[in-house]
């Protein structure tokens, strides 16, 4: 490799590996969060809660890297051009597959990155996540027994205990159960327990009474010496995760098990999947062609246009937006599965006609008109909200 492919491969890559971190730290920011209810409502602990937010990374950053790409060659080759760089390297009479070749390199690094997370540590990572809120959403009942305090474990229902005593019973137990429409049941009980079963949790009442409301207003009381309450139907499924075509390793897609009661009922959401590993990975190489067929040849910074990197993202945005589109309609019908195919590869294949006739790709020119007034209307409005607040002061 020459020093030059060097230098832009040094350069771009630095760019990249930065706005890959940054873009990561946001966007795994606003999953954790998400998360957080694992903690606040369900009484894990905090490092469960981070262990799940480290779980979400393997699917996040496929998802961010073409953007991150697309982010590095077209500031590396923006700033180039701005300090004649682009110039030089034309005058000198190197070829555009000098400035190519480095930038092609990382994408397709990525892209074979993308693609090995996608089909080993998601999958991984996505199966223990599901595990980890199995085993939390189990215990979330135990968990919200607490002290003279009503929870809410379902919509309509709610449980309450005056106290925990040392030999692991409950005293003073309420439960307001009002799921039916017409009708609503309050169970009072002086002591209870709650007790493990293979299909879930019961809560054994004792020495109590169920008071029944009806429609009309009627009030119905039965006493009882023991009742079991079941438990498990808020615990959705004891423990146990159920798993979606996403959370399966590619190896699993190409020939599932045909008594999966998913795969059964939704059997084409599994073949989508599959058209989906197999073409996501392509966005990286996407991005980077669409970043040198915007950027990648010299031109003068006093021709009026959009920045370069609003151009990629703008036109890349526009391209995965199609891309997710697709992926969402090929799990119910089966053409958008070649949709799936179609995006990346014609997308690829405008890039290198743009590349090839060292024509600059960018957006409509009324495009760029009309957002360059909308930006001037925002700086006139904010110079004259700051103006009115400067005189004030």
């Amino acid at each position: 490799m020459k020093v030059l492919e060097r230098y832009i491969l040094r350069r771009t890559l630095s760019i990249f590996a930065a706005a890959l971190a940054w873009v990561l730290v946001i966007v795994w920011t606003t999953q954790v969060l998400n998360r957080i209810d694992l903690v606040t409502n369900s009484g894990q602990s905090v490092a469960t809660f981070f262990l799940a937010g480290m779980l979400t990374l393997p699917s996040v950053i496929p998802i961010i890297m073409p953007f991150a790409i697309g982010i590095a060659v077209a500031h590396t080759l923006a700033t180039m051009n701005t300090d004649s760089e682009l110039v030089v390297i034309s005058a000198a009479g190197s070829p555009r597959i000098t400035i190519i070749r480095p930038i092609l390199l990382i994408a397709i690094v990525a892209s074979i990155a993308a693609f090995a997370i996608n089909n080993t540590l998601e999958p991984f990572s996505r199966q223990k996540l599901r595990q980890i809120l199995a085993n939390a959403n189990a215990d979330l009942i135990s968990s919200l027994l607490q002290e003279g305090t009503f929870e809410e474990v379902d919509d309509g229902v709610f449980v309450q205990i005056s106290q925990r005593l040392p030999d692991g019973q409950l005293g003073g137990i309420i439960v307001a159960d009002t799921r039916e429409k017409d009708t609503k049941l309050i169970y009072h009980a002086r002591r209870g327990v709650t007790v493990e079963q293979d299909n879930g949790s019961i809560l054994v009442m004792q020495d109590g009474q169920v008071q029944r409301q009806s429609a009309d207003g009627d009030v119905s009381v039965i006493r009882f010496q023991t009742y079991a309450f079941d438990l498990s139907q808020f615990t959705r499924g004891g423990g146990e995760p159920t798993l979606f075509p996403k959370d399966r390793y590619l190896t699993y897609l190409l020939n599932p098990d045909p008594n999966d009661k998913y795969y059964a009922t939704k059997p084409q959401q599994y073949h989508a999947e599959v058209h989906k590993r197999l073409t996501e990975w392509l966005y990286p190489i996407v991005f980077a062609l669409i970043g040198i067929a915007v950027a990648g040849d010299a031109r003068s910074f006093r021709e009026a246009r959009m920045h370069p990197m609003v151009t990629t993202l703008t036109i890349g945005l526009l391209v995965r937006w199609a891309g997710l589109y697709a992926e969402n309609e090929a799990e119910t019908q089966p053409f958008f599965s070649f949709v799936l195919y179609a995006v990346p590869v014609a997308m690829m294949g405008i890039c290198c006609v743009f590349i090839a006739t060292n024509r600059m790709m960018e957006l409509p020119t009324h495009w760029v008109e009309k957002l360059n007034e909308h930006v001037q209307r925002l700086r006139d409005n904010s110079s004259r909200r700051f103006g009115r607040a400067w005189r004030r002061v």
